[in-house]
């Protein structure tokens, strides 16, 4: 399960919005605890994907660099990216399939139908008979100053 904050899903819910019809990109800030992923913040990212592709999406490697240098002292670690599937469904596609790069990471889709959010959804990395390939996880909202035990 994936444990957010309302503020953190309508912080990518409008970037997904604002970006339509291309892709948003953004990373996810906090930790894991027990198997669940407990979302601190989420980090927009510019999409650096060719912008003749509106179905694709990479989050600024220099953007992702400088948050893990931030991170490096704290409790916190980027755990997952979010990126939005306009006019597609909040799963994972061909392309995110074939995209899979780190196991630990948690994907959050949001899907955008004419420019409006239409669902958003969250899915880890597993490893199948295929190889490496997705499963859908639930996502339960939190106030904002609820806290995971860590297990650090």
């Amino acid at each position: 399960m994936i444990v957010i904050a309302a503020a953190d899903l309508d912080i990518m819910a409008r970037a997904a919005e604002a970006a339509y019809p291309r892709e948003c990109c953004g990373l996810i800030v906090g930790h894991r605890d027990v198997g669940d992923w407990w979302v601190e913040r989420v980090d927009a990212s510019a999409n650096l994907a060719p912008s003749d592709r509106d179905d694709r999406f990479e989050v600024d490697p220099a953007m992702r660099l400088q948050l893990q240098r931030e991170l490096r002292a704290g409790p916190h670690d980027i755990i997952g990216h979010y990126h939005s599937h306009p006019d597609g469904p909040a799963a994972p596609s061909p392309t995110d399939r074939a995209s899979i790069w780190e196991r630990d990471l948690v994907w959050v889709i949001i899907s955008v139908a004419r420019g409006r959010l239409a669902e958003i959804a969250a899915h880890r990395v597993v490893e199948g008979r295929n190889g490496r390939d997705f499963e859908a996880i639930a996502i339960r909202g939190r106030a904002t100053l609820d806290r995971a035990p860590r297990s650090r």
